[in-house]
């Protein structure tokens, strides 16, 4: 399933320019930022820093390690990416621009899914109201197989018996 994006007034961008700018102690939108965000808002994919890193080197960036690390924690607080801990991988997601959604992530092959459904939502804001929680957000990852990775499973096991 691919999720539709949603409206927004600005850019990813744009977006990070005007949080920079606010910060306590503003900083400058760099060109070596300016690139990194171009990169990882071009198209929608989840990814952890070393397939950011390879992919940069691919293009032919300058971008450096150092700068994707800092400006990777930028893009978090700027609720630009969300941060997905996946045992000890830690992949980001596009927040800024995307609905809400959950993660069924697959043990095998790595590959992420993205799902919505009313009912979790439903449920969250239920639990949440009966402990007088008021929550920010939330990240949801169910890990398991996929249907890819059991049927190859499956036929595996046909062809031993």
């Amino acid at each position: 399933m691919s999720l539709p994006a949603v409206s927004v007034s600005l850019t990813p961008e744009e977006k990070f320019r005007e949080f920079l700018a606010s910060r306590s102690k503003p900083q400058r939108f760099t060109d070596p930022q300016r690139e990194l965000v171009r990169h990882i808002f071009e198209k929608h994919k989840h990814f952890d820093t070393e397939e950011l890193l390879a992919d940069l080197a691919r293009i032919g960036s300058r971008v450096s390690r150092a700068t994707v690390y800092r400006t990777l924690t930028k893009l978090v607080d700027a609720g630009l990416l969300r941060r997905i801990e996946v045992g000890t991988r830690t992949m980001y997601d596009h927040d800024y621009g995307y609905p809400q959604h959950e993660h069924l992530v697959c043990d095998t092959c790595r590959d992420m899914i993205e799902f919505q459904h009313p009912a979790i939502d439903a449920a969250l804001e239920e639990i949440a109201a009966r402990h007088g929680f008021r929550p920010d957000g939330h990240t949801l990852v169910v890990r398991g197989t996929c249907a890819a990775c059991n049927a190859e499973r499956a036929a595996r096991r046909r062809l031993v018996m």
